[in-house]
């Protein structure tokens, strides 16, 4: 452990420690020229910032290694998937990466994005598969105590706000619209979102401010995870 946090701390002190004015400036002339015809030309500035924002990424991940286990980071590309898209624009006007946790005992996943004016962090379930969905809302409907205890705290609710993502109009099958926890219970997704400031981006301390943030979400992680690898009485799936 010693050793990990030794070569931890030696590979933070060479990785990029914050995102600097000259990505923003050119992520905002990308917004403003989104052809093929200009990215080429400037091929080489946008290689030269994406190196810059992965090795900041790269540092995130040894912050958020101290405290969590990560098994991936995953850097998405900057062109975008225009084949189901009414927007046609070949590239993103952002750089993010995602930090998928290691074990089928730990559920839940870590992204962050940074764009000029649209700069962010989210925590949670984006696209709950159908087994993990329908025990989500099992685990919601006999009982949420532990649920609200976390997310209703003065300190969580300060970091992360309320729970959003999309949702059923109504009680989905199987389940009382009249239930007194059908606000959970009719959730597709379990997201928290946190949004930060183009001065807060470019701050020294961004990559802290991050990494408290991912901290303080653990407990609902703990919770979620311990309820997708237990049944109903609360035995281990993993067994």
């Amino acid at each position: 452990m010693v050793n990990f946090s030794l070569k931890s701390q030696q590979l933070s002190r060479m990785l990029e420690t914050k995102i600097t004015k000259s990505t923003f400036q050119f992520l905002n002339k990308l917004k403003k020229n989104n052809n093929r015809d200009w990215f080429t030309e400037h091929k080489a500035e946008f290689k030269a910032e994406e190196t810059k924002v992965k090795s900041f990424f790269n540092l995130v991940l040894e912050k958020l290694k101290t405290h969590d286990e990560i098994e991936k980071l995953k850097v998405f590309r900057i062109y975008r998937d225009v084949r189901f898209s009414k927007n046609k624009t070949p590239y993103k006007s952002n750089l993010s990466a995602s930090f998928s946790r290691a074990g089928k005992h730990r559920r839940g996943g870590y992204y962050l994005q940074v764009e000029p004016g649209n700069s962010f962090i989210a925590v949670g379930f984006w696209n709950p598969e159908k087994e993990d969905l329908l025990r989500i809302r099992k685990e919601w409907e006999l009982d949420t105590t532990e649920l609200t205890a976390i997310i209703d705290n003065k300190k969580f609710k300060s970091i992360w706000g309320p729970i959003v993502g999309d949702e059923l109009k109504t009680a989905p099958k199987g389940f009382d619209k009249e239930d007194p926890n059908i606000e959970f219970i009719r959730k597709k997704q379990f997201i928290f979102v946190k949004n930060f400031t183009d001065k807060e981006v470019l701050s020294d301390d961004f990559a802290d401010k991050v990494n408290e943030s991912f901290i303080a979400i653990r407990p609902y992680f703990d919770l979620m995870s311990s309820i997708l690898t237990t049944n109903l009485n609360g035995e281990s799936l993993l067994d």
